[in-house]
């Protein structure tokens, strides 16, 4: 009885990724034809799905919004998404800027392993070729490619190279997240930055270590995907908000129900729109007439401040309470002045320094400046009043955060 038990658990596990993920659209089909053409899923509630996919009756009264801006632009299809690929190769052809295979072990094994899968034995000899590199190559296959098109790849030195210039990467197989090949690059690596070397200087400009090969790879295998079969397309936002969601679902709304006689998106949350897809058109069809729809988009107020390279941008929106603000660098001179002391004539006494030490602060750009910042003009403005530089602005910034005057989102990167 145990060992019955045990064996209806795994077939249970074994089961429940399949269960979990549910079926296809190919899957259905095929279950369909089986049962003579109707498909009869036993989870599906009408009921259930209409009070999730609820559509608004009418649009929103919302205030204008900061940008007009085509669908396109703010958002992307769920199912329309990049997948990243990587592969481990080698680069030949460099002229001495390739890796020492004294610090760079796996370097000379790569080349050995090349050289036997090409009918070349290498068996007790050493290689010291300074024109091969270990690279890594990485790329983004778009969606919907097939089988024979070609993407860009990027090359990176992962040993001591000092440059790919002028390099070949060899065919190279380029693998996704599942470890199966999708891709295989090959082709000239193209540098942008350089380095110059003498005896005694040496210049380096952009990152000589590091490369593009463009149309490099060739895709070998397509990842699979029936865009036509959805019934419902989902809209992810870019950046979220609330009022361009419910802004791009009202668009929609108010096209399609001149167009087809119907309200078919609904907003679900802050970013993401639901839209049902109406009979009779496909599905790219449909999503090319509803991407090119103008929408006002929106955006919270955010101050982002980058302090390592001092860079600050402020949001349009972006306002500030009536506060005092008093900025000004404090500039401590110590000067050091040591005294030579003589002793008195006939007192047997030594000559002896002392020391002396002046100590002066002072604060000449001190300045006190009102701001009340109702527009993004009017901020800037007044920090231009002050004469202070970037880093005085950023610690400004703060202390306006900190007094609880400035009405934004704060981001410190």
């Amino acid at each position: 009885m145990r060992r019955v038990f045990a064996l209806l658990l795994s077939a249970a596990i074994g089961l429940q990724p399949a269960l979990a993920d549910g079926l296809t659209s190919k899957a259905k089909r095929e279950l369909a034809q089986k049962n003579g053409g109707v498909y009869d899923d036993p989870e599906y509630d009408p009921a259930t799905t209409t009070r999730m996919f609820r559509v608004s009756t009418g649009p929103s009264t919302l205030p204008p919004g900061q940008v007009a801006a085509r669908i396109k632009d703010i958002a992307q299809l769920q199912s329309a998404r990049d997948n990243q690929l990587v592969g481990y190769g080698l680069v030949i052809g460099l002229a001495g800027t390739g890796d020492s295979l004294r610090n760079s072990p796996f370097t000379e094994q790569s080349i050995r392993a090349m050289l036997e899968n090409i009918g070349i034995a290498t068996e007790g000899g050493s290689a010291r070729a300074k024109n091969v590199a270990a690279v890594i190559v990485t790329a983004n296959m778009p969606p919907f490619v097939q089988s024979g098109a070609r993407i860009d790849i990027d090359v990176s030195s992962m040993g001591d190279a000092t440059s790919l210039a002028g390099g070949t990467l060899v065919m190279t197989p380029l693998k996704a997240a599942d470890g199966e090949i999708y891709a295989v690059g090959q082709g000239s690596v193209i540098v942008g930055g350089f380095t110059a070397q003498g005896q005694a200087e040496q210049l380096t400009q952009g990152v000589p270590t590091a490369g593009r090969v463009p149309n490099g790879a060739i895709v070998e295998r397509s990842v699979p995907a029936e865009f036509d079969d959805q019934g419902v397309l989902t809209l992810q936002l870019r950046n979220s908000d609330f009022s361009t969601a419910i802004r791009i679902a009202d668009a929609i709304n108010d096209y399609t129900s001149q167009r087809f006689g119907m309200r078919v998106a609904a907003e679900r949350d802050a970013r993401t729109v639901q839209i049902r897809r109406p009979k009779n058109v496909s599905a790219a069809r449909f999503y090319a007439e509803i991407e090119n729809l103008v929408v006002e988009s929106d955006a919270p107020a955010r101050v982002v401040i980058d302090e390592r390279t001092g860079t600050i941008v402020i949001g349009n929106n972006v306002k500030i309470s009536r506060v005092a603000i008093s900025h000004g660098t404090l500039t401590v001179r110590i000067t050091e002045a040591p005294k030579v002391v003589q002793p008195e004539p006939f007192s047997k006494g030594e000559t002896a320094v002392e020391p002396f030490t002046a100590i002066e602060a002072s604060r000449p750009d001190a300045r006190v400046a009102v701001l009340d910042g109702p527009d993004l003009e009017t901020l800037v403005s007044g920090l231009n009043r002050l004469g202070v530089k970037p880093d005085g602005i950023i610690a400004i910034l703060q202390g306006i955060k900190s007094a609880g005057a400035l009405q934004a989102d704060l981001v410190l990167q």
